[in-house]
């Protein structure tokens, strides 16, 4: 059963919502506001490709010959995102890489500002 009185349909009304100029101009978020956001940051440290049989004889200790040279010059990205070019050197036991060039932040700011512009 259903009461009548508060199944009726009403019209709403909504008022504009107007922004100003200064409001357009003012920044979102504060640069320190950025600085906890956990980015993925990926190197490419070379390719390999394999047989199915060889992969599944992979175990514990197997090593896979990679295209690249130790020393070689990799990409760096940033969620996936281009950003820089380094050279992969081996500090105690870990890979790390030493950034030579930034390639991919004037792309990126291009990318950003065609983006707004839309």
């Amino acid at each position: 059963m259903v009461n009548a009185s508060h199944s009726q349909a009403r019209d709403a009304e909504f008022k504009e919502v107007v922004r100003s100029e200064e409001d357009l101009a003012a920044p979102h978020l504060d640069l320190d506001d950025l600085k906890k956001v956990m980015l993925r940051v990926t190197a490419d440290l070379g390719r390999a490709g394999m047989l199915v049989r060889d992969v599944i004889e992979l175990k514990e200790g197997s090593i896979v010959a990679l295209n690249k040279m130790a020393g070689e010059m990799t990409d760096l990205y940033v969620n996936g995102l281009p950003l820089a070019k380094g050279e992969v050197v081996v500090i105690g036991d870990t890979l790390h890489v030493r950034i030579s060039e930034i390639t991919g932040a004037a792309e990126l700011l291009e990318e950003r500002l065609n983006e707004r512009q839309k």
